[in-house]
């Protein structure tokens, strides 16, 4: 499909308010420019929606679960209320618990916690480090980075099937960790196919919607997933709120994440000097302390704003980026992407790429400094995916080698472009054009290495 025939797209939705759109910064070379957030991925920006509301709350800020007075009421009311927007926006299934953390980290590291005994976690290599690292109490099975959907399935259908047999003769429970877009390559993944597989063999599934939820709409009940984790940060909401949602069953029988205020329900001193106590076994069993109302109010207005806004015509846009920036850089040989399902597969509005004869910290650097415009290089916290994706063809070392190098080691990185419902066409012809002058001209300035990252050099 070329970009022309996509050229109506930006009527049928516009991008979304966000905050940042106005902010300029200065270049390396002289004057200023508004900055084109191209990081997405990373962290996107707030959806103005979403600071109004925050702000229309703020005057009435309140202890949550802990206070007579009226602004603790309503606060709670809020929070709580928070917890039922999400639960729409996931289409949760009756009895299932959304439980607020700070990001889709802490909500796998929450769920790890949980597992029972004897648990056997099967996640593939190509994960974010947040679904890769989390499971180190439990046995561990970590597949290989599959090279199709269909292959992706039949690996995992392989790997359940010849699991591990417990102690006690039987297979025992099992949990599969899985994305639904890559924060790689942007590619989608065939959850609904993984969740089919994991059941046939009587495991669970958590989905890693992090890149997934801020692009496409995420059913609990449709995907047939046990659990989702996700993070309001990357979904348009500041102030560091995550969410896992599903199942309560594992939840409810685990230890509480921290102990503490908040998910006890009674605590009582015992004769010999100690304490018993019994836990709460709603969602509170793992929000022990003061819970961030302010996060939790706001990933619920993102979720609200983005269901108003319409999944359709946010899709319909982000494609249409999509095939901006790969049908305007594909003139350019020197730019190659990076996939493992193919350049056509689906993907959300994530791209990885590397320029041959470009360091891609330095790229980056360079694309920051002469054209402000953000992106980002390395590992994208995903290393066996990307030295996977770039295979034993280092980039050669230069002044601005990757952070991630060891000195005196070749570097392996890539660069990548991400974006969302609040990017303007202006941001991604900027970014496409800042492309093929640098591939064509090079840099303009000088560049060097501090503090493991590559700069403008100003000591000229």
């Amino acid at each position: 499909m070329s970009v022309s025939t996509l050229a109506v797209a930006p009527s049928v939705c516009a991008p979304l308010p966000v905050l940042g759109r106005d902010v300029t910064v200065p270049l390396v070379t002289g004057g200023e420019v508004t900055y084109a957030a191209l990081d997405y991925a990373a962290s996107a920006p707030a959806l103005q929606r979403v600071w109004d509301d925050v702000a229309a709350y703020a005057p009435y800020y309140g202890s949550v679960h802990r206070g007579a007075g009226y602004l603790s009421q309503l606060s709670t009311d809020l929070f709580e209320n928070a917890r039922r927007t999400v639960a729409e926006f996931l289409d949760c299934r009756d009895g299932d618990q959304v439980v607020f953390t700070r990001s889709t980290t802490d909500s796998l590291n929450l769920l790890a916690a949980a597992l029972p005994a004897g648990c056997q976690v099967f996640v593939f290599e190509t994960e974010h480090h947040a679904a890769l690292l989390p499971w180190r109490g439990a046995r561990v099975t970590v597949l290989d980075a599959p090279r199709s959907p269909r292959q992706a399935v039949e690996t995992l259908e392989r790997a359940l099937a010849e699991r591990t047999v417990s102690i006690e003769g039987g297979h025992g429970p099992a949990l599969v960790c899985v994305t639904g877009a890559s924060n790689v390559t942007g590619e989608l993944w065939p959850v609904r196919e993984f969740a089919a597989a994991a059941h046939a063999h009587g495991a669970r599934i958590v989905l890693d919607a992090a890149q997934l939820a801020p692009h496409h709409p995420v059913s609990v009940e449709d995907l047939d997933v046990d659990w989702v984790a996700f993070s309001g940060h990357k979904l348009y909401a500041p102030f560091g709120s995550g969410v896992l949602a599903g199942r309560a069953d594992w939840l409810r029988e685990a230890e509480p994440y921290l102990a503490g205020g908040g998910a006890s329900r009674k605590v009582t001193r015992r004769t010999d000097g100690g304490v018993d106590v019994e836990w709460h076994d709603s969602a509170a069993r793992h929000e022990a302390g003061s819970p961030n109302v302010i996060g939790a109010y706001a990933v619920a207005s993102a979720c609200k704003a983005l269901t108003e806004a319409g999944f359709d015509t946010l899709v319909a846009r982000e494609q249409y980026l999509v095939a901006k920036v790969r049908e305007g850089l594909a003139d350019v040989p020197q730019v190659r992407f990076l996939s493992l399902f193919g350049d056509d597969a689906p993907r959300v509005g994530v791209l990885s790429f590397v320029v041959e004869g470009w360091n891609s910290s330095h790229f980056a650097a360079a694309l920051s400094a002469e054209y402000g415009i953000g992106v980002r290089d390395g590992l994208f916290c995903a290393h066996p995916l990307v030295r996977t994706l770039l295979g034993n063809d280092p980039q050669t070392q230069g002044e601005c080698g990757a952070p991630e190098a060891a000195p005196g080691e070749k570097s392996l990185n890539a660069i990548r472009v991400s974006f969302g419902a609040g990017t303007p066409d202006e941001h991604v012809e900027r970014f496409v054009r800042a492309v093929k002058e640098l591939v064509t001209d090079g840099a303009r300035w000088n560049y060097r290495t501090e503090d493991g990252r590559c700069v403008p050099d100003r000591s000229a």
